[in-house]
């Protein structure tokens, strides 16, 4: 609707004969501040209608209102009371985002102090208006170059506002007041500050923009300068005392032609920016903010770089305990169920229940989610090879032994059915009784050995990974049950029957159901049963547990770089409070400064987060070096997370220094230095 009405009202500014139709329209406009409990009036009943490619001065003493009347006609503030209509527009009317479009399409500032952007190129200054406007890096490239040589600086686009004298400055700022084609240039002092001959170029300058067809108001209490307007308005105490033509440009002013001609060279509306653009936009604005303050950046990244190391390298830390404790407890305890004598841990009697024999395991073997299973004996003997002896772990196993317990024998073999059903006396043995009965360069496999009283061949050497998989630390020894039953212990029933389930079943049914088949079995529940497998999903339930409050604590650490990253945001938006202001002159809406301001943020952020992965992976490298036992693992959805938390954390504490940035007055922003 807004662009509408304006697109109406040039229409008919261009197809109306000379005299002109107004272009602004003031009515009763009145503006009164607050100070302290008193309120100041700075205008009152002011009535003017200013019409298209004319030069009107504004005169006045200091304090008469001149500044505050400009700043009304420009959309910078809002009258207390009265009427502001351009063309047929209301003026109060309008909400923000459409005082933004205004001041970025039909207005143009020159200020007194030029107010340039320290840290950006003439070009760029000329240039930032057409961001806002929408226009393409290129095309608004090419105008502001333009513009640029127009007034003589083609040589010095490339420069800082540092580097260009005080008319050259000036001249930057009449080019970007220029750059989005603006109907109405508002120039507040536009010599003040400049030396009689810069001043009076800079004044050829403004007078060849009303004669190109731009409506021109200059704000000024020197005589001289308003001799050059075709009107003057005197202002004083906030009220209009004279409005009189200039005889002495009488013959200069225009007779219309020219301002339709502008008008019909005014941009029109432009479709909708693409988000990723307006992103792009913001974190290029961004970089060149944070460029600025190279020290205080750094600084509040290393904060963020900590924090996020910190919870990235604990959860490597969990991550890698919980692969050590499955390589480990839960090769031994992962879906295995163990079947036991007795009704209990500690029950006296289970010495007397010889119930668990082969037929039972047997029994059990023939379910289909059974995917192996053992009987165990186990006693303690001593061992012997020639010379030498210790004191050894005896198991009586099954075939099926080393597929439950994960078992990897490194040399020779392991048992075969037939070394069962012959009783054979053979033995396979780990690195421990390997190192107290042989020598280093000795063989063992075909040697024979004497377990207790009985002489075994040695048929495998378990691997030294299988270590903490057997059934003591100390040295073992392992022989068919039915050797161990007849020959060693004296029995042929067992200690317990360990099983282990096929994958991806639930444990607790399977429990179940096997102890159903074995209590039918022998008639009555004489045996107990240990669900391994819960004990190594309580292990790892406890590992992600440690795990989790650790990263809540190092989280502490992030918490504390994010409130760094708002203090140094809120600190930047005090700093920058008329780069703001000039921002908003030029058409800025709220949501772009917003977005400036919430890129830097992020941007902080975002780098912060990918030095604290760097740094994570360093510790791991370093982790690494001094523990040999496991190592860091970094998954990749730590990495996401850390990402995700450091944009997370840019939003979160970048919003309020975001918001107080959008929420300046821009009158108040560009009076700050």
């Amino acid at each position: 609707m807004f662009d509408g009405q304006i697109a109406a009202f040039v229409r008919r500014l261009r197809d109306a004969p000379a005299p002109l139709q107004p272009v602004l329209r003031l009515r009763g406009v009145s503006k009164a501040y607050m100070v302290g409990e008193r309120a100041v009036l700075a205008l009152a009943d002011i009535d003017l209608t200013l019409h298209a490619g004319v030069m009107v001065a504004i005169v006045g003493p200091s304090g008469s209102g001149k500044s505050t009347l400009m700043n009304i006609l420009g959309c910078l503030d809002r009258p207390s009371s009265g009427s502001y209509r351009i063309g047929r527009l209301e003026v109060r009317d309008c909400g923000r985002n459409a005082l933004a479009r205004l001041r970025r399409r039909y207005f143009g500032f020159v200020f007194q102090r030029c107010h340039l952007l320290p840290r950006l190129t003439a070009l760029q200054n000329v240039e930032m208006p057409a961001i806002y406007a929408g226009a393409p890096p290129a095309e608004r490239r090419a105008r502001a170059a333009k513009l640029l040589i127009r007034l003589g600086l083609g040589d010095r686009m490339e420069h800082l506002p540092s580097e260009l004298s005080g008319g050259q400055q000036q001249r930057v700022a009449i080019a970007r007041a220029m750059i989005n084609g603006a109907a109405v240039i508002l120039a507040d002092e536009p010599t003040g500050a400049l030396d009689s001959a810069t001043g009076q170029a800079t004044l050829r300058n403004l007078t060849d923009l009303q004669a190109r067809g731009h409506t021109v108001v200059i704000v000024t209490h020197d005589p001289e300068v308003a001799a050059h307007a075709e009107r003057i308005i005197e202002l004083r105490d906030g009220r209009i005392v004279a409005d009189r033509p200039n005889p002495a440009r009488a013959n200069g002013r225009s007779d219309g032609g020219a301002a339709r001609q502008r008008l019909q060279r005014l941009p029109g509306k432009r479709g909708p920016v693409a988000p990723a653009r307006l992103l792009l936009e913001a974190f290029t604005i961004a970089r060149q903010a944070l460029l600025m303050h190279r020290m205080r950046t750094g600084l509040t990244i290393i904060g963020i770089a900590i924090g996020i190391a910190a919870v990235v390298s604990i959860m490597a830390v969990g991550e890698g305990g919980r692969r050590h404790m499955q390589e480990t407890i839960g090769a031994m305890t992962s879906n295995l169920i163990e079947f036991r004598r007795g009704t209990g841990w500690g029950d006296s009697r289970a010495s007397a229940v010889h119930t668990l024999l082969a037929v039972d395991a047997a029994a059990l073997q023939g379910q289909d989610y059974v995917a192996a299973l053992t009987p165990l004996t186990q006693g303690s003997f001593t061992v012997r090879h020639r010379d030498a002896s210790a004191t050894a772990t005896v198991s009586g196993v099954g075939e099926g032994y080393f597929e439950v317990r994960n078992v990897a024998v490194r040399h020779g073999r392991t048992f075969r059915s037939d070394d069962l059903d012959r009783q054979a006396q053979v033995a396979v043995i780990d690195q421990e009784t390997r190192r107290a009965l042989f020598t280093s360069t000795e063989d063992p496999i075909g040697q024979v050995i004497i377990v207790g009283n009985v002489p075994c061949t040695v048929i495998g050497v378990a691997s030294a990974a299988s270590q903490q998989l057997l059934s003591s630390p100390g040295p073992n020894v392992l022989l068919p049950y039915t050797t161990a039953g007849v020959r060693l212990f004296g029995r042929m029933y067992f200690d317990s029957i360990v099983v282990r389930t096929a994958a991806g079943l639930d444990g607790t049914l399977v429990e179940h159901s096997l102890s159903r088949l074995l209590a039918y079995q022998h008639g009555t529940r004489d045996f107990f049963t240990n669900n391994m497998d819960a004990l190594s999903k309580a292990y790892e339930s406890t590992t992600r547990s440690i795990t989790l409050m650790l990263s809540m604590i190092a989280s502490i650490a992030l918490l504390v770089g994010g409130v760094g990253v708002m203090n140094i945001m809120l600190v930047s938006v005090s700093e920058r409070s008329r780069e703001i202001g000039i921002r908003v002159a030029a058409g800025a809406r709220r949501a772009d400064i917003s977005r400036q301001f919430l890129s830097e943020a992020v941007a902080i952020c975002v780098i912060g987060g990918a030095a604290g992965i760097a740094l994570a992976l360093g510790a791991g490298l370093v982790f690494s070096v001094f523990v040999t036992e496991w190592r860091m693992v970094f998954a990749p959805a730590s990495f996401v997370l850390a990402f995700g938390c450091a944009m997370l954390m840019g939003l979160v504490f970048g919003f309020l220094p975001a918001r107080r940035a959008a929420d300046l007055d821009p009158v108040a922003a560009l009076a700050r230095e």
